[in-house]
């Protein structure tokens, strides 16, 4: 099964996300989008996909956000691309792609609407919050 992660390492929320995927029994593409940003066709159609706009997709905390100006409403989607393609910190993490859709995974439990229902056993974050439990049912 393909899928994609568009990670961060330093992130929490990016390495749990790429947990429970592998705790699905699935070894995803790990695309480190600050080394290896997307091109601008594909952060718009992963941002399209994901049924979010640009200022959806677009990180403020930990980032020049403000300091960019970023926070005017009057930018466009384009402009806010070209601001996330200019420093790619500003991209929201983690982005998943599955053949079941794709999704901002925040929370990173989000990410289980968009894999197969194969997990067999609990799931605990690294802040040791229970997602799944013994039997690999989502807890809600």
């Amino acid at each position: 099964m393909g899928v994609t992660i568009y990670h961060n390492p330093a992130c929490g929320t990016s390495r749990n996300t790429l947990e429970m995927i592998r705790a699905a029994g699935i070894e995803p593409d790990v695309i480190e989008y600050l080394k290896t940003p997307p091109s601008r066709d594909e952060l718009a159609r992963i941002i399209n996909d994901a049924g979010l706009t640009a200022r959806q997709a677009i990180r403020e905390k930990g980032t020049p956000f403000a300091e960019l100006g970023l926070d005017d409403p009057n930018l466009t989607d384009d402009q806010l691309i070209d601001a996330m393609l200019k420093d790619p910190i500003l991209i929201n993490r983690p982005f998943v792609v599955t053949p079941f859709g794709t999704k901002l995974a925040r929370p990173s439990e989000a990410v289980l609407d968009i894999l197969p229902d194969a997990f067999k056993r609990a799931f605990f974050k690294e802040d040791g919050e229970q997602v799944l439990d013994e039997e690999g049912k989502r807890i809600v």
